[in-house]
């Protein structure tokens, strides 16, 4: 029992199934979890849109998105940033996925993403760049935190191919 309680204070415990949620999306739509069981789900956590890493990070999803495709997965960007924003950011990089936007960081606590980080010398709260896939039946099958982007992508589709 004390295991149930500690899934749920921190949902997302490796090899766990991941509850489910439900959150807002670009394209007037709303990410629900659960309406992808059957599908190995790719979530990405970044800073912030439009910025130089994070640009970086959706290019390369966007160019490898066919691969993931067939890998039967789906990729979600998520950041604290407003759909509005997220629209903008992903209609500039012609993203073929949606992002999700979490401005009251439901999302980030709940996978743990929020830390303090070091900006131009100050100590500021942000997201760490991290990636978690979700396997067909909702269990959290793996997480990369901390991400650096070069060969990052590449590395997260392996593990996706694995799966399927």
């Amino acid at each position: 029992m004390d295991q149930d309680i500690a899934v749920l204070e921190r949902p997302s415990v490796l090899n766990k199934i991941v509850p489910d949620f439900s959150a807002a999306m670009t394209g007037d739509q709303t990410f629900q979890l659960s309406d992808y069981k059957g599908k190995n789900i790719v979530l990405y956590f970044y800073p912030k849109d439009n910025t130089p890493g994070c640009t970086t990070e959706g290019i390369q999803f966007r160019e490898m998105y066919p691969q993931f495709q067939q890998a039967n997965a789906e990729i979600f960007g998520i950041s604290r940033d407003s759909i509005r924003s997220h629209e903008g950011f992903k209609a500039k990089l012609e993203m073929p996925f949606q992002l999700i936007s979490d401005p009251d960081e439901t999302l980030c606590t709940m996978f743990d993403v929020m830390k303090m980080k070091n900006m131009y010398g100050k100590k500021v709260r942000g997201i760490e760049r991290s990636t978690f896939v979700i396997d067909e039946s909702g269990k959290l099958v793996k997480e990369w935190r901390g991400v650096k982007v070069p060969g990052h992508i590449d590395e997260v589709l392996e593990f996706v191919k694995a799966l399927a």
